[in-house]
């Protein structure tokens, strides 16, 4: 695991003044590295034991050791996307901080995707008669983009992004149908309405959400991101991009369950 993901994930279980040093390089890892212990430490309005404290608990020998995994980290392309834009950012900086974010984002949920929830949920897509994608805001793009992907592999399939819209359809759905539904919080009560009213006509649930949400409890599959596995910063609304890179993994894996093609050969790259 990178040391950003490692201090992110950590600084819910220290002090008060050592998440002060977590939340200040989380928030712009490349100034932590560029500072002496006890800049940074006056930077945070903390004592420099407590810095050190902060870096011992991450593994590192002190502050010097975790500087340079903190470089490492960066230098590899994992990490940086929790520095956050400022007014002076030219272009290229905006750019590198907006990719290293989403590559962030991606990384933190391949780890934590399951495997056979994926394999299960495509599967079921595969031998859906018909699919309907439902989603409400950021989550509406990601059901259209599913649309389309499900479309041009001869599925039938339409995209719902209104709630009363998708309430009337879940009801007229039939067992052998399937509803995609997308939700970053899991818990819209106009989407769990009609998540219901499809369960109960006899269709199957896939969602892509939140672990833990009632969303993800309703569905017959459930194909989870850790809470909070947006970064934040630079790239407002930035769960869509993995749950735009889900839906692409859904729509290769049904795919080929579909047809004799291979991914580079589905057409669902343009």
């Amino acid at each position: 695991m990178l040391l950003l993901e490692r201090l992110e994930d950590l600084k819910h279980h220290l002090s008060r003044c050592e998440r002060k040093v977590a939340d200040l390089v989380l928030g712009d890892p490349h100034a932590a590295i560029r500072e002496s212990l006890a800049a940074f430490a006056a930077r945070a309005g903390v004592s420099e034991p407590t810095v050190i404290r902060c870096c011992r608990a991450l593994g590192c020998i002190g502050w010097p050791d975790f500087k340079l995994r903190l470089a490492q980290g960066l230098a590899s392309g994992g990490g940086s996307g929790h520095s956050a834009v400022q007014a002076g950012d030219d272009a290229g900086v905006v750019l590198a901080k907006v990719f290293d974010a989403a590559i962030l984002m991606l990384q933190r949920t391949r780890q934590a995707i399951d495997a056979a929830a994926l394999e299960q949920a495509t599967r079921l897509l595969a031998a859906a008669r018909r699919i309907e994608c439902y989603g409400h805001g950021a989550s509406g793009i990601v059901a259209l983009d599913a649309q389309q992907k499900f479309y041009r592999l001869g599925v039938p399939v339409v995209a719902y992004s209104d709630a009363h819209v998708h309430a009337m359809s879940a009801a007229l759905l039939k067992p052998g149908d399937a509803v995609l539904a997308i939700s970053q919080s899991g818990r819209s009560p106009e989407l769990l309405g009609s998540a219901q009213r499809a369960r109960a006509a006899g269709a199957d649930l896939v969602a892509i959400t939140v672990a833990g949400s009632p969303l993800a409890a309703l569905a017959t599959v459930a194909i989870t991101v850790p809470a909070g596995a947006a970064a934040p910063g630079p790239l407002p609304g930035g769960s869509r991009v993995v749950d735009l890179a889900i839906v692409d993994a859904l729509a290769i894996g049904v795919a080929l369950r579909r047809t004799p093609l291979i991914p580079e050969s589905t057409g669902l790259e343009t």
